[in-house]
């Protein structure tokens, strides 16, 4: 698809939007990664797209993946890839594609009678250009707010559904994710001091303040609101884990809260190993750890006793920042490379 000198791959999530500037030999050149509440309205996309744009060179083209068409500022899915679509149309102008899964690229006036298609199909995006290299695997992507579990086999997907309600049903999808994920989802109980407390249904805490406090959340990455809308010091994290099972901070000492935050990974970990076990067989194929949570992938790769693919070896980069972000928004890469 791709006629110029490059291709910029856009992955159009709910609350963040990431995209890939990749040149025709697959060389990641640029990544980008804003905040985009897209539940706030299409106004958000139009501004954080308007910032992209404006570092990016003339001779682009542009594939496109989302997911944002979930948000609840839409009616239905239907509706929000239109209108996302046609924010996409209006910003980058007739030439944009959008990728589709296995019907392929479509044209902006293809969208509405093919979005089903297109509705939230970064992970097959990133599962097929991972598909190209990886023989027979478990592909993983620990993201912000969800993580994508897709085997590999023969160089082909498995089918584990095809729409978010469908993978949601069969271990495809799993919503959660290490920035925006509530800590009362990881309920319903938590082990503190020796003693199993119950979790608050409250929106204290999320899982950005469990591995910003353990030191295992990157800057770069950290880009949501806190749910107290303070700032991100240790303290200020402390005091939001500690409000989930209804203490102070100065209740505790910081390495207390540490070991709390511990807990709640641990918690997440077994989520997320529930869903590999559903997956896998007898059969010593690696996993494949993309995205912001592949320390994550890698840990769960060493507990299940399988060999490990760091995105990074799937990755190429013209420096290793970029690598890295590269890495982190898989999916805007992938497509791009697809597209390319």
């Amino acid at each position: 698809m791709c006629k110029d000198n490059y291709t910029i791959g856009w992955d159009i999530g709910g609350a963040h939007i990431k995209a890939a500037l990749v040149d025709a030999q697959g060389l990641a050149h640029q990544v980008y990664q804003l905040a985009c509440p897209l539940w706030r309205g299409p106004q958000e996309l139009v501004q954080s797209m308007a910032q992209i744009q404006a570092l990016l060179p003339s001779n682009v083209v542009s594939a496109v993946t989302m997911t944002g068409e979930l948000v609840d500022y839409f009616p239905n899915r239907h509706t929000g890839v239109c209108e996302i679509a046609r924010v996409v149309h209006a910003q980058l102008g007739a030439d944009a594609r959008f990728y589709a899964g296995e019907t392929g690229w479509l044209s902006y006036t293809e969208v509405e009678s093919n979005t089903g298609a297109i509705a939230s199909m970064n992970w097959h995006a990133s599962a097929a250009f991972i598909a190209q290299t990886v023989a027979d695997g478990l592909f993983v992507d620990i993201g912000s707010t969800t993580t994508d579990v897709i085997p590999i086999q023969q160089h082909g997907l498995l089918d584990v559904g095809y729409t978010d309600a469908q993978r949601m049903a069969r271990h495809g999808l799993i919503y959660t994710g290490i920035v925006r994920t509530p800590l009362m989802a990881l309920g319903p109980t938590i082990m503190f001091n020796h003693r199993s407390y119950y979790v608050a249904a409250e929106y204290f805490a999320t899982s950005a303040d469990v591995y910003r406090l353990l030191e295992q959340l990157p800057a770069e990455v950290d880009l949501a609101e806190t749910a107290d809308g303070k700032d991100r010091s240790p303290l200020s994290t402390a005091r939001r884990l500690a409000r989930m099972i209804g203490h102070d901070v100065e209740d505790a000492t910081l390495t207390d809260w540490k070991t709390l935050a511990q807990q709640f990974k641990q918690t997440q970990k077994n989520l997320i190993m529930t869903a590999l076990n559903a997956h896998l067989t007898d059969a010593i194929v690696p996993i494949v750890g993309v995205g912001i949570g592949t320390l994550l992938c890698r840990e769960l790769a060493d507990e299940l006793q399988r060999p490990f693919i760091h995105g990074a070896q799937l990755v190429q980069a013209k420096d290793a920042t970029t690598h890295q972000q590269a890495v982190n928004c898989f999916p805007a890469y992938a497509v791009a490379r697809l597209a390319a």
